[in-house]
């Protein structure tokens, strides 16, 4: 089954990248918790490369096979927080492609899980995209948003909704490739009928989780819209001085492409952001529209060689990181943590 989906996929590759688009993880045998097990006794722990509400992320080597991966250590003190894990990893075990990162293998030793994950290397995508030696032009946000939407027809096919889709959860394969992976489902859910979800990032959430509606497929495809809508602009659509006002843009789906770093964006990719920030779930492209979409079905007939404006792409990265630092403090403030 997981061939076929191998073989209908699209291939966005470039030099650096092999022609093989199938993910040897992906065929992995199932993975089950092993409970009251160290990580330690099958992996070699080395250092953090990352952190988040979560906990910490460290570079890690499988000692049977000498691989490289990344080890996610995650708190499971209340039941709660068992709870949440318990569902992450439920999720993960479903999601078997390679646009998505794959799971490797899970502990569980007293109150914390580790999940052995993928050991991705080329950093997120928008701080690939704003470095000085890429060249960002339209084109490149194409195969970007092929990649992401491949994603998401998938996670979605399996009857999940990731419920977080923003920039910090796209990471790309390689630093020099335009494969990409969809991280972090910490908030995924089951779709299921009369969901209803009262969490997500301010600037990316749809308007029926603003207003506790049922959510679905479409919630994440309005995350699509503004990712794209960024990415293309440096611009955030609905992004107000505090977020009730950002709120309230969205309600309104009060966005403009009269800017002046719309201008040398075609028709196609506006509109193609267009038919994903609507208001009615109902009326939003899916990610199999979006994938038939012209501006992402027909790249090479087009001569979209515009360059973004990655000033004002910068800057948006630089200010999310910032408020991200920000949170960060005041949270270890908050549990009487120290800075010495």
């Amino acid at each position: 089954m997981f061939k076929r989906v191998f073989q209908r996929s699209r291939r966005v590759k470039d030099e650096a990248e092999s022609d093989d688009d199938t993910d040897p993880m992906v065929l992995k045998k199932k993975v089950e918790v092993k409970e009251n097990s160290k990580v330690e006794t099958d992996y070699t722990i080395h250092e953090v490369i990352g952190s988040g509400r979560f906990g910490e992320v460290c570079r890690c080597t499988e000692k049977a096979t000498s691989k490289q991966f990344a080890a996610k250590y995650l708190k499971a003190g209340t039941e709660d927080e068992r709870e949440s894990v318990a569902n992450e990893i439920t999720i993960m075990k479903r999601l078997k492609h390679p646009r998505l990162l794959q799971l490797y293998d899970a502990y569980l030793f007293k109150d914390e899980y580790v999940l052995i994950v993928e050991l991705i290397t080329g950093g997120e995508l928008f701080d690939r995209v704003i470095d000085e030696n890429f060249d960002l032009t339209e084109s490149k946000c194409e195969k970007f948003m092929t990649e992401i939407c491949e994603g998401i027809e998938y996670i979605h096919s399996q009857n999940v909704l990731h419920l977080d889709l923003k920039p910090e959860n796209i990471l790309c394969l390689t630093p020099n490739g335009y494969r990409i992976k969809i991280i972090d489902f910490g908030l995924s859910r089951s779709n299921a009928a009369n969901l209803r979800v009262m969490f997500g990032t301010p600037e990316f959430v749809s308007p029926e989780v603003l207003a506790f509606d049922p959510v679905g497929p479409p919630a994440d495809m309005w995350s699509v819209g503004v990712i794209c809508y960024v990415l293309l602009s440096g611009l955030s659509p609905f992004m107000g001085k505090r977020d009730a006002d950002t709120y309230v843009n969205i309600a309104r789906v009060n966005y403009s492409f009269n800017y002046s770093e719309f201008d040398e964006i075609s028709t196609e990719a506006k509109d193609f952001v267009k038919q994903l920030l609507i208001k009615d779930p109902k009326r939003r492209n899916t990610a199999a529209q979006c994938l038939q979409h012209a501006w992402l079905k027909n790249p090479k007939k087009s001569t979209r060689t515009g360059h973004v404006c990655k000033r004002r792409l910068k800057s948006w990265v630089y200010r999310r990181k910032w408020h991200k630092a920000v949170f960060a403090i005041v949270a270890l403030i908050r549990m009487g943590g120290s800075f010495d």
